[in-house]
């Protein structure tokens, strides 16, 4: 069995067939998937197909590359979401200083808001933090919660290390698929085992064995976490196993395993 920490079911690529893409993943041993909300915009759309599909779990948050267009009153309506009793997350939240044009200001003041909120409401939060990582570590120090995720975790052992600390698991995906990327390899062959949760991403971070332009999808989870049991020289099962628990460790409110489940 597997869970997918990380996966937009709600995103336009997918069109109007999160159904089917659950079953696909169903079927490939995905019995849980985790789907984040990143505006205020698409928290409706995010809790509607958690209530349709058992096994895939909500969380709300505003996403750094969707600042510019939030407001004040976008964090009254996601701490009623926040509330909900199905939420397993604040997320997907964090801070983004890779993309264009980007606002600093901006970001931090959401991200800190978020972080709040989350120890407010004690639930865990996803985060994202490319090249963000170290001012990522000084919010969380500042703005103690309870623990959360790693999101496509791309920095050094030491930044690995102080997440690991402050009670965070690290989210490894498609990008280790790719040969090249031999440092973020190495720190999925290094870095403890217990410290790993999988996810895609999908249908973003597409893996090496896709064709250019194709969408990643949940079903791939299997196959993406075959290249961590290689790096690791782990059977599968012991993968599965050992990052299973690893999520629902860190998202406690992840609903139990989707029924008939198996590793294909």
């Amino acid at each position: 069995m597997f869970i997918d920490t990380h996966c937009h079911l709600d995103a336009s690529e997918f069109g109007d067939t999160p159904a089917a893409l659950v079953e696909e993943a169903l079927d490939a041993g995905v019995a849980g998937i985790v789907v984040p909300g990143v505006e205020r915009a698409n928290f409706a759309a995010v809790q509607n197909i958690c209530a349709r599909h058992p096994g895939c779990a909500p969380a709300y948050g505003i996403h750094p590359m969707y600042v510019e267009r939030a407001t004040a009153g976008d964090l009254d309506v996601l701490r009623e979401y926040l509330q909900h009793p199905d939420t397993v997350a604040v997320g997907e939240i964090g801070l983004d200083f890779f993309i264009a044009g980007y606002d600093r200001g901006k970001q931090e003041f959401y991200f800190a808001a978020q972080l709040k909120l989350a120890r407010e409401i004690d639930l865990p939060v996803l985060l994202h933090i490319r090249r963000a990582q170290d001012t990522i570590l000084k919010h969380l120090r500042q703005h103690k919660v309870r623990g959360g995720i790693a999101h496509a975790f791309n920095g050094s052992p030491q930044q690995a290390e102080e997440f690991i600390k402050l009670g965070f698991k690290l989210g490894f995906g498609g990008a280790m698929t790719y040969p090249r990327a031999s440092k973020l390899r190495e720190l999925a062959r290094t870095l403890p085992l217990e410290s790993i949760v999988l996810e895609t991403d999908a249908p973003d971070i597409p893996p090496a064995f896709l064709q250019s332009g194709e969408a990643n999808r949940p079903s791939y989870l299997p196959r993406i976490a075959q290249t961590l049991a290689d790096l690791r020289g782990l059977p599968l099962q012991d993968i599965a196993r050992v990052t299973t628990d690893n999520a629902r460790s860190v998202l406690p409110k992840i609903p139990p395993a989707m029924p008939n489940w198996r590793i294909q």
